[in-house]
């Protein structure tokens, strides 16, 4: 085949892709197209026979779909947050279908008149884009970051099924109320998905809070016991006040906080934050100067930058014992301890230390933070930072029903 007759091809597939996705197949002729093309139609009829077999190379021949299977089969290695990889396949899809709403709308209407060969194209082309997901899935499972109790191919073919029938609905009817709005749908999508069919592994978990401990209760602590926890580190000097200081401004696991070395402080005018290792995740947060709507110092000159400032050995850990070795983690529990004699929560208990990362969470879900930034500062998944989720809203309607009953009547 010369380069002429094909580039006459190519010509008339992307004429046709486009008139179809403009005004479907049927509204679509073969003069049309070959106009569009710059051909004769006798040309269109000698390459493809008539119009179906036109639509059956569209079909064959586009790749959109397989494009972005392979990208997200991509993100498999490492395989990062799950969640963002899955909702943003989701969302490149029905991008994807939103760019040719009337081509959809007229293979969904229209399909029973086409040939059986073009039916099957249509098949395979669903079945190669599903081929994609179900070898992401089953990647990330071989890992062990997600747990199912269903095949991969199966979870693939949930999802893409539902997918396509979002598409469908939003081209064919107006006016349901089916779901707010796009955003909307995509993530009760994931989290359907991900909350109902699969469910973070043993080792994710652990990975998410790096020695802490997971939990579907949180108790965060109020800000006058998170202050007097303050304090009390700080009269017993620097060190305390600067350990104290990162479980409630940094919103670190005793675990995390016990690794950190020197080096792993980046700071300057804009900005502190601290950089967590560990074997294969490696993530930064930041170090809130306010905790609780009162100030601790600034980027640039706080409780940690002093305690390090203050030092004289060559240890490479952020933290010594009195001994000069690097803290234990039994050793900061011990100090905690301390720090918190004699205090109790609203529960009528001693606070636990890790209460301070609970609080921690909470506050920044209170000034704002989206769950998909607080699950890339913590390493969590969404469905692990759900309970995080609940307890900022109960607490966003105790505070506003409070600010009601101040108004005067």
């Amino acid at each position: 085949m010369s380069s002429q007759l094909i580039s006459t091809r190519q010509r008339l597939i992307q004429a046709a892709l486009e008139l179809f996705s403009a005004q479907g197949v049927s509204a679509t002729t073969t003069r049309q197209i070959a106009e569009k093309a710059e051909v004769n139609e006798v040309t269109l009829f000698r390459n493809f026979g008539n119009k179906h077999g036109l639509l059956l190379a569209v079909l064959e021949e586009s790749a959109a779909f397989k494009d972005l299977g392979e990208s997200l089969v991509r993100r498999a290695t490492p395989p990062g947050n799950v969640y963002q990889a899955l909702k943003d396949y989701a969302s490149d899809s029905l991008h994807a279908l939103e760019r040719v709403p009337e081509f959809v709308r007229s293979v969904v209407g229209e399909a029973d008149q086409f040939p059986a060969e073009n039916r099957r194209a249509l098949g395979r082309g669903v079945t190669e884009a599903n081929r994609y997901v179900a070898q992401y899935l089953a990647t990330v499972i071989q890992q062990g970051h997600l747990n199912t109790y269903l095949p991969a191919e199966k979870l693939a073919s949930l999802l893409n099924g539902m997918i396509l029938g979002y598409a469908v609905i939003e081209f064919t009817s107006e006016f349901h109320e089916l779901w707010e709005d796009r955003d909307d749908f995509l993530e009760n999508l994931v989290e359907l998905f991900l909350h109902g069919a699969m469910s973070p592994s043993e080792e994710s978990a652990t990975n998410c809070l790096q020695g802490g401990f997971i939990t579907t209760e949180v108790a965060d602590l109020p800000a006058s016991l998170v202050h007097e926890i303050l304090q009390q580190a700080r009269k017993l000097g620097i060190r305390d006040y600067a350990l104290a200081y990162v479980l409630f401004g940094a919103g670190l696991s005793a675990t995390e906080i016990i690794s950190l070395e020197r080096s792993h402080q980046i700071y300057d005018t804009q900005g502190y934050f601290l950089q967590i290792t560990i074997p294969g995740f490696v993530r930064q947060v930041p170090v809130n100067q306010w905790i609780l709507s009162k100030r601790y110092g600034s980027y640039n000159n706080n409780p940690l930058i002093k305690w390090l400032k203050s030092r004289k050995d060559a240890q490479t850990a952020m933290f010594l014992n009195e001994t000069g070795k690097p803290l234990s983690e039994s050793e900061l529990e011990i100090r905690w301890q301390t720090w918190s004699e004699g205090l109790l929560t609203p529960q009528g208990q001693r606070p636990a230390i890790a209460q301070a990362q609970q609080t921690w969470r909470v506050e920044m879900l209170m000034r704002g933070i989206s769950l998909e930034n607080l699950s890339i500062l913590t390493g969590c998944d969404r469905t692990q930072l759900q309970p995080y989720a609940r307890r900022a809203r109960e607490k966003a309607a105790l505070e506003q029903a409070t600010r009601l009953d101040h108004k005067p009547g």
